[in-house]
Parts: C-alpha cells; structure tokens; sequence
C-alpha cells in the first residue's frame, strides 16, 4: 500500500456509548467523556502527516459539529445496520465507501477512543501497515482492535465487537508490531482504563475531563492537561 491515507473514525452516539464505564461516572461524565475523546481521536489524526482526510461517521450531533470544523474532517451521518454483524461494522463500511467516492485510496478504520493519541504514533502504524494489503494494531491487552487498515482496492470487512482482534487476524489481516508504550494501543473500554490514561498526556478535551475526574476521586497522576 503507498499514498495518503484516508482515516475513517466511526463515533457511536455518546449516549449510548461506552456503557461499561458506568461502573465509574455517572450518565452526564460518560457522555461528555466519550465525545472528548472521540474529538481527539479525530484531531490527532488529522495532524498525522500520512493522513490525507479524516471520515467521521455519526449520529451523535455534538460530534458531527465540532469535527465538522476541524482541518482536513468530513462528516457523514451514521448509516441503518439492518443486515450487518454490528452498528459499528455498517459506519466502518460507510466511512470507507466516503473515503473511495471518488477512487480507490488506502483506508484505516480508527476508533474512536485513543484519547492519547500521538499523530507520529499514528503515522508509524500507518507506515508499518503499506507493507500489507490488510493489517490490524490491537489494543493494549491483545483483544481489541483500535486500528484497521486495508490497501486502496482491498475490500474492507470489519469485524469489530468482542474478540476482534483474532476475528481480523483469521481474515487476514496482519498484527502490526507496535510497541506496548504506542498511544495508539490505550483505548478505552471499562473504568480501570480511566486509571491509566489519567497517567498519560491526553489530548485537550480528554484531559480536562480526566484531570477533573482524577482531582475528585484521588486516581494517581491527575493526566497532563496540555493541547496535543
């Protein structure tokens, strides 16, 4: 795979995202949590040098605004998945059908909740990945998927949800060897998560929500409350 990368995040509505940290915030925390981090997902990746475009894909209106005014971000609205294996997996396919409209282009699907995100981790990712027609970075604790990535005319054929990262490694798509320290590995998915990030520099909107969470509950580190 060669060429600049179109990026799909597909962004569930915050509303009913990310359930399993309701364990550790109330329903207004989650909400406001899981669009910060969808929006710095998207801003890190827009500022990846390799990255031509960022597809954003929504039904949360919040999320749709704000990306909509960011460098580089479409937004397209989030599609019926009737038919498919999960709401996610149709995004992911309309994402990367936006990203081909006018021909053929590498794509990655990133989800959206690598608050920590650094552009240059993304970059060399997306690098490591132009060596295959089909790749995957699993999440920190092997399980998860937090990146996709298919060569310009390779069909993309999600399988994001529980065990994600073996469902893509069995179609084909080759674990990329990224380092553990690589932001891009430190999703978010249950309340221990929260703990870890609270460690890391996040980007702005992650942290200021972080930083507050952690001063209230006494999580160590406190986050880095600085721009990425």
């Amino acid at each position: 795979m060669s060429g600049q990368w179109v990026v799909v995040v597909p962004v569930k509505d915050a509303r009913e995202g990310k359930t399993r940290l309701g364990a550790a915030l109330d329903a207004r925390e989650r909400v406001a949590l899981v669009r910060a981090m969808a929006l710095d997902t998207v801003a890190a990746a827009a500022a990846c040098t390799l990255v031509a475009r960022v597809v954003v894909v929504t039904a949360d209106e919040v999320v749709a605004a704000e990306a909509a005014t960011l460098p580089g971000v479409v937004v397209v609205g989030e599609p019926p998945h009737a038919g498919q294996r999960s709401g996610l997996d149709a995004a992911a396919l309309a994402g990367a059908s936006a990203a081909r409209a006018s021909g053929p282009a590498p794509v990655a699907v990133l989800l959206g909740d690598v608050p920590a995100l650094q552009p240059a981790d993304l970059a060399a990712a997306l690098a490591a990945a132009g060596a295959h027609e089909r790749a995957v970075v699993t999440d920190a604790v092997g399980s998860g998927t937090t990146l996709l990535a298919v060569g310009p005319t390779t069909p993309l054929d999600p399988r994001f949800g529980l065990g994600s990262a073996h469902a893509h490694q069995h179609l084909g798509h080759v674990a990329l060897d990224l380092p553990a320290s690589s932001t891009l590995r430190q999703d978010v998915d249950v309340p221990d998560d929260l703990v870890t990030i609270a460690r890391m520099p996040l980007g702005p909107r992650t942290a200021a929500l972080v930083g507050d969470l952690a001063d209230e509950r006494g999580w160590p580190g406190g986050g880095d409350r600085r721009a990425s």
